[in-house]
């Protein structure tokens, strides 16, 4: 199913899969997004199923002139809320985020919020961004906490078609724990390039079969989608088989393009994840 409606153009007649030129000159244009509503359709969601949520960006190649012509480097963390209308397509905000590179502003606290409107234009809600100088910023390196299942012994042989069928539970063991696994890994379906990942679930509820899990994960490996989408189907997935009373799935994606995505959904508004930096980040 495509994730282009009637009134969006289609992202393979985008310029998103092509050689394109990096222009250096402020362009709003050049942003590119995408509806979350048909995605959203295709996932086994009920009405009672809570997700909330924010997909955090960092971005490392920001930058552009002072009034005098002299460049200025910065640092953007953007948080973009589960409940906007559309997600922004990462290749796009690159090119948007270059495009200050040779284009004169005041101050930093301009292109924050130009950046600001720009963004939540495109989301279609109130988009959050901080843009810190390198003078400025501290990185956070934290690991994500939880048990790591990776080291399961288990045979594989499904890298594609995930799917909810797979996962398997112990309704008789109720838990809380948190479980964390590197081998997330997902293609772009815009250009085919690989997302690689360390995804964290902490939940409340049947206890999960650990070794189902890891397959499950595993089949994410030639799995064509984006970034975002892949985490509300984990979501979605453990929702649907758990029933928990507590869920959180975070997802923290290398870069690529001098820009990192991790999404979070949970099942209360009230949780935010840290944004802090991971080994592979």
């Amino acid at each position: 199913m495509s994730n282009d409606s009637p009134n969006t153009p289609s992202v393979h007649h985008s310029s998103l899969g092509q050689t394109v030129s990096y222009a250096g000159q402020y362009d709003p244009g050049r942003l590119f997004a995408i509806p979350r509503a048909e995605n959203r359709a295709k996932l086994q969601r009920h009405a009672a199923m809570p997700m909330f949520g924010v997909d955090v960006w960092n971005a490392y190649e920001l930058s552009w002139l002072d009034t005098q012509g002299k460049p200025a480097v910065a640092i953007a963390e953007i948080r973009v809320p589960a409940e906007s209308t559309h997600l922004i397509e990462s290749k796009s905000l690159k090119l948007y985020l270059n495009g200050f590179m040779q284009s004169r502003f005041e101050s930093a606290e301009a292109v924050t919020a130009l950046i600001r409107s720009d963004l939540s234009a495109a989301a279609g809600d109130a988009v959050k961004v901080r843009v810190q100088g390198l003078d400025e910023a501290s990185a956070v390196f934290e690991p994500l906490r939880g048990e790591c299942i990776d080291g399961l012994p288990l045979e594989v042989e499904r890298y594609e078609h995930p799917s909810s069928e797979m996962l398997r539970c112990d309704r008789h063991h109720q838990v809380r724990e948190v479980l964390l696994s590197h081998l997330l890994k997902s293609n772009c379906p815009v250009t085919g390039q690989p997302d690689w990942a360390s995804v964290q679930i902490d939940y409340a509820g049947p206890a999960l079969d650990r070794s189902a899990l890891l397959r499950y994960l595993i089949a994410y490996r030639e799995h064509a989608e984006f970034h975002e989408h892949c985490v509300e189907q984990i979501y979605c997935d453990l929702w649907q088989l758990l029933e928990p009373t507590h869920l959180a799935v975070y997802a923290r994606y290398t870069r690529r393009g001098g820009i990192d995505i991790n999404p979070f959904r949970a099942s209360h508004a009230a949780l935010q994840p840290l944004n802090a930096r991971q080994l592979r980040q």
